[in-house]
């Protein structure tokens, strides 16, 4: 079970550092795009970061579930399952309805939404990756 948490965190990681990346970076720079190129960036922005969350984010539900299955039950563990439930809800309630707004058309007020409501996942991703370091540390003292 060693291998399979090794490979939950890594995944939690890699995605932990690229909610970052998008809460800091792309989604505030999507106000810097003219409103002519806008929606071209949009798709091709969606069309390119879905192929990389999408698989990451069923590989970290898929190998959390496994997780469970298998009897893990540490208070970390079951924290960051509530975290991974708020950046699930989070992304199906609020980022692809607000996306599918943007795709649409540009609007800075759907920017600040989505930049706003985006911290709900940030902030769970970050629980999530010290949940699953503690778990990683507990596991090879």
């Amino acid at each position: 079970m060693i291998s399979l948490l090794v490979f939950h965190a890594a995944v939690t990681w890699a995605l932990l550092g690229l909610i970052w990346t998008v809460q800091s970076v792309h989604y505030p720079l999507f106000d810097d795009v003219g409103r002519q190129e806008f929606s071209a960036y949009h798709h091709r922005h969606m069309a390119r970061i879905t192929w990389v969350v999408g698989p990451l984010m069923l590989a970290e539900v898929g190998s959390a579930g496994l997780l469970f299955y298998f009897g893990e039950r540490s208070p970390y563990f079951l924290l960051s399952l509530a975290a991974l439930a708020v950046i699930w809800v989070s992304t199906i309630a609020f980022q692809i309805p607000l996306h599918e707004k943007l795709t649409e058309r540009h609007s800075s007020h759907t920017v600040g939404q989505l930049i706003r409501s985006n911290w709900w996942r940030t902030v769970a991703w970050t629980v999530r990756g010290l949940c699953v370091a503690a778990m990683l540390i507990q596991n090879f003292r």
